[in-house]
């Protein structure tokens, strides 16, 4: 199935250097505000008390978490969860806050407020030990999904395109995280899921255009190797449009109406889809045309036959 057809190729590699310049800055950048700013981690990595509260009409959240500031919890988050009638709060661990009688303190100022009396559905407390194996366990995760995607595109494919791969991906999702840290937004369970998404489905679209490559050196003759990976690019382009338009066009539902329970998590994923296709066209292809991958490789050399001797 073909949306389009470009019947002329596009020389994307005749502006590489250019791209992959770009690519570096971004990816420095990115770098750069993972180690000065850091991560705003969510209460499940640092730990904290959750209040899930029900409400028979729905609250204004604004007044919730302004009526929050007012009585000592300025960094509560306070967000709708499920519907506009139920509201969920998140309050860090602070060494001023008694977690004990945090829940009858937090649901009298809610009672306080003008409108619908809540009614507490849940408390949930992290402590910091149980925030750091959470932690711990999304790096862990986040490990082993590398490791098998390396794992795959080194028995897929030549080391050449499995490098070129493995550095979009680590491209991809350094950029996620820098995000995340240049603008302080949370970073939760959900946004780690999001990342790790990503890295699945950036390295499809790399697999793809790699597939095209290889059957390109073994069927056109005559074609230098930028022209082989320009080929292989533009005749991609009309599925890459269809994949990833309507896989944005979900995404970006969830951004616009999903709420602020789902609001980073499609974030996450809006970044990562849009820089999975850079990537993957602009970066991975690039590398594998400067490490020398060639025609040869992938031709299988005819043996001649030897002569009977009379």
């Amino acid at each position: 199935m073909e949306m389009f057809r470009i019947k002329q190729d596009i020389p994307f590699m005749r502006h590489a250097l250019k791209f992959n310049i770009v690519s570096l800055v971004t990816f420095i950048l990115a770098v750069f505000f993972i180690a000065y700013n850091g991560l705003n981690l969510s209460v499940e990595f640092t730990g904290g008390t959750l209040v899930e509260v029900t409400y028979k009409e729905a609250p204004k959240v604004e007044d919730i978490r302004q009526a929050l500031a007012n009585d000592g919890y300025p960094d509560a988050q306070v967000q709708n969860f499920g519907s506009s009638r139920d509201v969920l709060i998140r309050l860090p661990n602070r060494a001023d806050l008694d977690t004990k009688d945090v829940s009858k303190r937090m649901l009298d100022t809610l009672q306080s407020i003008d409108g619908p009396a809540p009614e507490l559905r849940r408390v949930e407390f992290v402590g910091p030990q149980v925030g750091k194996e959470l932690a711990s366990d999304g790096a862990m995760a986040l490990l082993f999904v590398l490791v098998g995607i390396t794992s795959y595109l080194a028995l897929r494919f030549e080391w050449r395109f499995s490098v070129s791969a493995i550095i979009a991906n680590m491209h991809d999702v350094v950029i996620i995280i820098g995000f995340f840290a240049c603008f302080q937004w949370e970073f939760s369970l959900a946004v780690l899921a999001a990342v790790l998404a990503v890295l699945g489905y950036s390295v499809n679209e790399s697999v793809v255009i790699f597939d095209r490559v290889r059957e390109t050196f073994k069927k056109k003759r005559g074609m230098t190797t930028p022209q082989i990976i320009d080929h292989a690019i533009t005749a991609t382009m009309s599925r890459t449009a269809i994949t990833h338009g309507s896989t944005l066009m979900v995404v970006l539902s969830m951004l616009i109406f999903g709420g602020e329970t789902l609001h980073y998590f499609a974030l996450a994923l809006t970044i990562g889809i849009t820089f999975g296709i850079y990537s993957s066209v602009l970066v991975s292809s690039p590398i594998v045309m400067w490490l020398g991958v060639s025609r040869e490789q992938f031709v299988t050399q005819k043996k001649p036959k030897e002569e009977a001797v009379v």
